[in-house]
C-alpha cells in the first residue's frame, strides 16, 4: 500500500511536470497570448504617444569661442481617441510639455551670452531659437503636435554638477472646452555636451598647439591649415572673430544653414578629416558623438542584436561622402535589414508613418532609442501604456477590442510581435 502511494505520487509529479513544461513551452512559442491580455491594460478614453525627434541632441558646453550646435530639442506627440477603430485627434485639445526638474537653462549654459553674435538674434532668457521655452504648448502640424527647438540642457535643477542626458518631459493633453486632462505621458528628451574634442585637442595634443582652451586650440589649427582657402569676405583668422559658427561656411542641415558653395558640409568635412585620426569602431564614433559616458546608441538593435554604428552608417569615409547629411540616412527597409515588408513612406525613419497614420517613432521610439532601450527612462511611457518596456504592441492600448486579421506590417498579428531583424552574429 505504501509503495503504491509512492508510485501514484511519482506519477502525479511526472504528469505535473509535463503539464508545467508544456505550459512554459507554449508561453515561449506564443508570448503574444500573454501579452494580449486585455485586462492587463488600463482602459483609457484617450492616450498620447510622445517622443523626441532624434535619439540624441548635442550642444556645445561653451559658446564663447565656437558653436557646432545650440541647445535645441524637439518633441513630437500624437493624441489618440481609443475605439474601434481608434482615431487621431488634432482639434479641441491643447498639448503642453514641461520638464519638472529642468525649468531653466540660463546659468547652465552661456548660450544666451553669445546668441546675437552667433545667430543674429537676441533671445529672451531660457527661450530657444524657435521661440520655445522649457515649458509651453506644442504646435499642431497636420497630424501631430510638436515643440521645436526647446533650449534644454543636460543639467537638472536639483543637480547642477552631474550631466543627466536622459531628461524627462511630461506631456499633457487637455480638453479646450472643459479644461479636463485627457491624457498624459512621460517621454525622454535626450541631450548631451559630450563631444570629447578634448581627447585630441587638449593643450599640446595636436601639432603642439596650446592656447589654454580646447576650442581655441581647434580654431588655431583651422587657421593654420586652411586660412589660405578662406572665402572672400571671410579671410580674417577665426581666432580674430570669435565666437565662430561652424555652419557659417560649412552647410548644416541640422541647423538649416546653407553654408558657402564649394565648401564641404560640416558633416562631410568633420568625418573626412577625422577618418584619418579616429578608428572605424563604435568607440571611434563615441569620440565625437555622445559618448563613452552618455552611450547614446541604446536601442534594441545594439542591446539584443549586437549591432553598432557601423552596421547602419558604415565607415567614416562613407559618411564623409553623404551628399545630404541628416536628410539622407540609413533606412529600415534596406534589404539587409527589415526589408520591403517594412517600407518607409519617407526618406527618414523619423518622418515615416504606417499603421493608421501613426509615426513609426510613436510605437517604436526615436532613432537610436528603438524600444526596448537600455535606458530605464525610455521605457517609462511603454510601461505605463502596456505594463512592460517594449515596442508598443498591445493592440488594446488603442483598440477597444482585440483586432483580427493581418498585422501592422503586412504579416499576421503574431508576426508583428517579433519583427524580423538580421543579427550580424
Amino acid at each position: 500500500m505504501f509503495w503504491q502511494r509512492i508510485r501514484w505520487l511519482g506519477f502525479a509529479l511526472f504528469i505535473g511536470m509535463v503539464v508545467l513544461g508544456a505550459s512554459l513551452w507554449q508561453k515561449l512559442l506564443h508570448p503574444q497570448e500573454e501579452i494580449a491580455q486585455a485586462d492587463a491594460v488600463p482602459t483609457r478614453d484617450y492616450i498620447v504617444l510622445a517622443w523626441n525627434d532624434l535619439g540624441m541632441h548635442c550642444y556645445n558646453r561653451d559658446f564663447q569661442d565656437l558653436a557646432v550646435l545650440p541647445p535645441y530639442n524637439t518633441l513630437w506627440a500624437q493624441v489618440i481617441k481609443t475605439g474601434d477603430p481608434p482615431q487621431i485627434v488634432t482639434s479641441g485639445i491643447t498639448v503642453t510639455y514641461t520638464f519638472p526638474d529642468n525649468s531653466y537653462s540660463v546659468g547652465k549654459s552661456n548660450f544666451w551670452d553669445y546668441d546675437l553674435a552667433l545667430f543674429g538674434v537676441d533671445l529672451p532668457p531660457n527661450v530657444g531659437l524657435a521661440g520655445k521655452g522649457l515649458a509651453g504648448s506644442m504646435d499642431l502640424h497636420d497630424d501631430h503636435f510638436a515643440a521645436e527647438g526647446i533650449p534644454l540642457t543636460e543639467f537638472l535643477d536639483s543637480d547642477l554638477t552631474n550631466p543627466y542626458p536622459y531628461q524627462l518631459a511630461e506631456i499633457t493633453v487637455t480638453d479646450q472646452s472643459s479644461g479636463m486632462v485627457l491624457a498624459q505621458t512621460t517621454a525622454v528628451a535626450p541631450v548631451s555636451t559630450e563631444m570629447n574634442c578634448d581627447d585630441c585637442h587638449h593643450d599640446g595634443g595636436v601639432e603642439g598647439i596650446a592656447t589654454g582652451r580646447v576650442e581655441t586650440n581647434i580654431l588655431t589649427l583651422h587657421d593654420k591649415e586652411n586660412q589660405d582657402e578662406y572665402p572672400p569676405g571671410l579671410t580674417e583668422p577665426l581666432m580674430s572673430r570669435r565666437p565662430v559658427l561652424c555652419a557659417e561656411c560649412h552647410s548644416s542641415n541640422a541647423l538649416g544653414k546653407p553654408g558657402i558653395p564649394g565648401i564641404p558640409s560640416l558633416s562631410n568635412a568633420m568625418h573626412e578629416k577625422h577618418a584619418e585620426e579616429v578608428s572605424n569602431t563604435q568607440e571611434g564614433c563615441y569620440k565625437c558623438h555622445p559618448g563613452p559616458s552618455t552611450l547614446c546608441l541604446r536601442d534594441v538593435m545594439s542591446t539584443e542584436h549586437n549591432m553598432d554604428c557601423l552596421d547602419c552608417h558604415q565607415s567614416m569615409e562613407t559618411v564623409a561622402q553623404n551628399p545630404n547629411p541628416w536628410l539622407n540616412e540609413p533606412r529600415c527597409d534596406n534589404a539587409a535589414c527589415h526589408g520591403s515588408a517594412y517600407q518607409q513612406d519617407q526618406a527618414l525613419y523619423r518622418l515615416s508613418k504606417g499603421h493608421g497614420d501613426l509615426y513609426c517613432a510613436a510605437c517604436h521610439d526615436s532613432p537610436h532609442a528603438i524600444a526596448p532601450s537600455r535606458e530605464a527612462n525610455d521605457g517609462i511611457k511603454f510601461i505605463d501604456l502596456q505594463g512592460y518596456n517594449d515596442t508598443l504592441e498591445v493592440c488594446t492600448v488603442c483598440h477597444l477590442t482585440e483586432p483580427t486579421g493581418g498585422g501592422i506590417h503586412g504579416g499576421s498579428l503574431d508576426d508583428h510581435l517579433f519583427l524580423p531583424l538580421i543579427d550580424k552574429d
